[in-house]
């Protein structure tokens, strides 16, 4: 169970590194440029505690697929970005992928 809460905090670190990229406008602003990188040292800190008992194909699944669909709901609430239709659905095509992963494949290691 512990595996998992690392690949939490995985994604939740690079969504927030990732987030805060936008508002470091190139590194240019100090406090953002400073959540970049030590969400990012979090991030693949964690990834890598998450693989020793998850198998990388599925842990990088996970990150990124959940991933993206939290950056793209936060840059939707943080900086006014639109999610048109093709978005949406291709977001839930993401989540489908992951679910499916997580549900049916025997690698998954739960």
């Amino acid at each position: 169970m512990q595996n998992w809460l690392f690949l939490s905090i995985a994604i939740v670190a690079e969504v927030v590194a990732t987030s805060a990229l936008k508002s470091s406008e190139g590194f240019s602003r100090p406090l953002p440029s400073i959540i970049v990188v030590v969400g990012y040292l979090i991030a693949f800190y964690c990834l890598s505690l998450t693989l020793k008992t998850i198998p990388v194909g599925v842990a990088y699944a996970i990150w990124s697929g959940v991933g993206l669909v939290l950056v793209a709901l936060a840059g939707w609430w943080l900086h006014g970005q639109k999610l048109d239709p093709a978005t949406m659905a291709g977001m839930t095509l993401i989540v489908a992928g992951i679910l499916v992963i997580n549900l049916f494949s025997a690698g998954s290691s739960h």
